[in-house]
């Protein structure tokens, strides 16, 4: 036969059966052909020769969802871009706004149980074409939604609105608990229950970031744990790097500990001690932030004009004038020193752990996020460096220039690590994050040599280097180094519906 196209004689890594070899790779039909030399004929080739060859990476906790955020993630070697931390509602419009957008890279999304608990408190209307981290920020004029425990009514309406989530196909159940930190545990204990029921994962922001107790942050993972005990339910920790902050060690220990008896938890991380979130967050407005956490609000800064806050006073000015603004939180400071470091190197290389960008959504000047399609990005939009350059930052620092993960494990934990967390109930990803016959043709190929990330705290916007190929489904994004601006082969990923 002859095939769609041939990559020839690149380093193939195939990181679930640790396959390392030069070879080729064909490909037709939107999957992988074949794998190995010898393999006949193509209509279009692509020399490899000292390249890698690899699946796309898979990123589960993305929020710009975008055709601009699919781009830049693109350069950054990125095929599949999920919204799995807070999620969508109603789900099912969510997906059918993404349809019409003629996304880049494969897309899906979880349930948003904090969008099902703002309707259920009332006053909201959750929309399915506005983007979750927007709709975060709104309702604060009776935050209740966030402060109290719900009632048997509003548990009630939560959970369905959730269910109801999960059947029109969500990935799991997204729960960002730190910005409701009034949910009780008969009620999460409930959601749990439903993510059990429908064998699919939660995708947990712990309750609490602090490095004292109560409310801490070890104190936050040994409720998600025992979450996990007590309902059987998969708990997935976002970004276990940030909310953390510095009793990483102990987090990591007890988690460990956690795995070790068999439950099931898993983790993910980002190789940047700056964090980022909406203004409004309720860890700020705490009178105790810089004691319970040991930053000062000047390690808070506002991303749309770089203003950094003098103090709680300053930062709830800003929460009340647009509640959805995007700040950046310095939590190990802007450069990490070596104590530092050394902790945010506990969760970035956590055995089996993903990395996973939190990549944020591009904004304007004046706070609003941008829908455009212009390209290259206009100079004038920010964001946060992660949203670009999360996974070339992880490998040229961890794996190339470090070598604090062999490059192998270091590909698994951008490709089959995270496909593993969703694939027992997403069956299309358990055609991704691989590189054999048969599956699906999401393919990076890139020089390991020059690989770097380019977007920086005061450049963010610049797309990452290195990445020459990147094909989702066979077809191409970037070639040769560079984008294809007419490219929308992005698929929805999304769990059977009932």
């Amino acid at each position: 036969m002859t095939h769609d196209l041939l990559i020839r004689n690149g380093r193939v890594v195939d990181p679930e059966t640790r396959f390392d070899e030069v070879c080729d790779v064909a490909i037709a039909d939107g999957l992988i052909a074949a794998v190995g030399t010898d393999l006949g004929p193509a209509r279009r080739e692509i020399d490899a020769t000292g390249r890698i060859v690899c699946p796309g990476f898979i990123d589960l906790h993305a929020h710009g969802q975008s055709v601009a955020a699919d781009r830049m993630q693109a350069f950054d070697g990125v095929t599949t871009t999920l919204e799995l931390e807070v999620g969508a509602l109603p789900v099912a419009q969510w997906y059918e706004v993404q349809a019409g957008k003629r996304r880049v890279l494969n897309y899906g999304t979880a349930a948003a149980w904090i969008l099902a608990r703002k309707v259920a408190f009332g006053g909201f209307q959750a929309r399915g074409g506005v983007n979750p981290v927007e709709q975060m920020g709104e309702r604060l004029d009776d935050n209740g939604w966030s402060a109290d425990a719900a009632d048997e009514e509003q548990t009630e309406r939560l959970l369905a609105l959730t269910r109801q989530g999960l059947e029109q196909g969500a990935i799991g159940i997204g729960i960002p608990n730190a910005y409701a930190p009034g949910a009780g545990a008969r009620e999460l204990t409930r959601i749990c229950d439903l993510a059990k029921e429908f064998d699919c994962p939660t995708y947990t922001h712990i309750a609490y970031a602090s490095n004292i107790d109560p409310n801490s942050s070890v104190e936050s993972y040994v409720r998600l744990i025992g979450l996990a005990g007590a309902t059987g339910a998969h708990m997935h920790i976002c970004h276990m790097n940030s909310t953390s902050l510095r009793d990483i060690e102990r987090c990591v220990e007890v988690v460990m500990k956690a795995q070790a008896m068999g439950l099931p938890v898993t983790t993910e991380a980002y190789p940047y001690g700056t964090g980022a979130t909406v203004v409004s967050a309720t860890f700020f407005a705490d009178p105790e932030f810089t004691r319970r956490t040991g930053s000062d609000y000047n390690a808070i800064e506002l991303i749309k004009n770089r203003h950094r806050f003098v103090d709680r006073d300053d930062v709830m000015r800003a929460a009340r004038e647009n509640p959805s603004d995007l700040v950046m939180w310095h939590f190990l400071g802007t450069e990490v020193d070596d104590d530092y470091r050394r902790l945010l190197d506990m969760s970035v290389t956590y055995p089996g752990g993903s990395i996973a960008s939190d990549a944020m959504p591009w904004i304007t000047p004046d706070g609003r996020l941008y829908e455009g399609a212009e390209w290259p990005l206009p100079d004038e939009l920010s964001s946060h460096p992660r949203s670009a350059g999360t996974f070339t930052r992880f490998l040229r620092e961890y794996a190339r220039e470090r070598e604090a993960v062999p490059l192998v494990e270091a590909l698994a934990k951008c490709t089959i690590h995270p496909a593993r967390v969703i694939d027992y109930c997403t069956p299309q990803m358990a055609r991704k994050g691989r590189l054999r016959e048969g599956f699906d043709a999401d393919v990076l190929v890139f020089d390991y040599d020059r690989l770097t990330d380019r977007a920086s705290f005061e450049a963010m916007n610049g797309p990452s280097e290195g990445v020459e190929h990147l094909l989702v489904g066979g077809q191409a994004v970037i070639a040769d180094g560079r984008l294809d601006p007419d490219a929308s082969p992005g698929k929805p990923i999304r769990r059977p519906q009932r």
